[in-house]
């Protein structure tokens, strides 16, 4: 039986309250709420979903993951779409009273539902800092899961984090500090021959070549930025070793992108397209054959 497979739960008003409240002072969520949210603000203390996902697929294959919110307010709205593309199931809560949305108890019933019948699941990734939590932690590391919390700093229980195996603040999570990745150097990706026709070839100012050219440096782009964040994941859990095997690698990336193809970009191994990244990371020789490593500064 496979243990290394993981479950994700999101209280995603608690993070995204949490995170606001971290960025514009205590209380400024419901404040602001009632005022109405101010655009500037909200993006400030926006949160990066695919940094908490990335960072659960450390851990192994996400054979799970769930948020729970009140899907209604346009102020999760905005989020929908990064759920969505990871696949994330969107469960639907609706306040009974006040700002109190009873997250901690639906979530708490579907981690231990899902945890009696799912036995391969060895991790469980609780991204949730309220104190609600601390019982279900317990229960699960008593059904022998290892419980991983990842919380907002100032906001999250230190009892909490005392009956989880694991702490992850979200400020700390690697790949926080992707946005500068676009300004990375690559090689360009081999060109692929093209198909000989009989129709008239187009004008080498056709816009659709532009469009596709576009389409294609973009394609490279997103390529390097999932190989630093897998790299920088990887290096935060064993940071004794600044080489890794580039098997390790690939096999992260795929957890985080599932739709990563190193031939899709032109190259004929993952070795290729790691040599073809080498001005952000180093491939081994000799003694180091098989294994890359981040270049200072990525």
């Amino acid at each position: 039986m496979n243990s290394d497979s993981v479950a994700v739960y999101l209280d995603f008003d608690n993070i995204v309250i949490s995170r606001y409240d971290q960025v514009h002072g205590k209380g400024s969520f419901w404040r602001d709420r009632d005022h109405g949210f101010d655009d500037a603000k909200l993006a400030a203390a926006e949160i990066d979903v695919h940094a908490i996902l990335d960072y659960a697929s450390s851990f192994g294959r996400l054979a799970l993951t769930r948020a729970y919110a009140d899907w209604s307010m346009p102020v999760n709205t905005r989020y929908r779409k990064q759920l969505v593309d990871r696949a994330i199931d969107l469960i639907q809560l609706v306040p009974a009273s006040g700002s109190k949305n009873g997250a901690d108890i639906r979530l708490a019933v579907d981690a231990l539902e899902d945890m009696a019948r799912m036995p391969q699941v060895g991790t469980v990734v609780l991204a949730a800092g309220d104190s609600d939590y601390i019982p279900l932690a317990q229960r699960l590391k008593r059904m022998g899961r290892y419980v991983v919390a990842v919380g907002v700093a100032g906001a999250t229980s230190r009892s909490l984090a005392a009956a989880c195996d694991e702490l992850m603040t979200y400020e700390n999570l690697p790949g926080l500090s992707d946005d500068d990745d676009d300004d990375t150097e690559d090689e360009p990706a081999p060109k692929k021959a093209a198909k000989k026709s009989s129709k008239k070839s187009k004008p080498e100012t056709e816009p659709e070549t532009a469009t596709v050219e576009e389409s294609d440096r973009a394609k490279s782009r997103q390529a390097t930025r999932l190989l630093l964040r897998a790299m920088r994941l990887l290096g935060e859990k064993d940071t004794d070793n600044e080489w890794l095997h580039s098997g390790t690698v690939k096999s992260q990336m795929k957890r985080m992108d599932s739709s990563f193809n190193e031939k899709e970009l032109g190259f004929k191994s993952f070795t290729d397209f790691l040599r073809s990244r080498n001005s952000a990371v180093e491939v081994g020789e000799d003694d180091n054959s098989g294994k890359v490593r981040l270049r200072p500064g990525h």
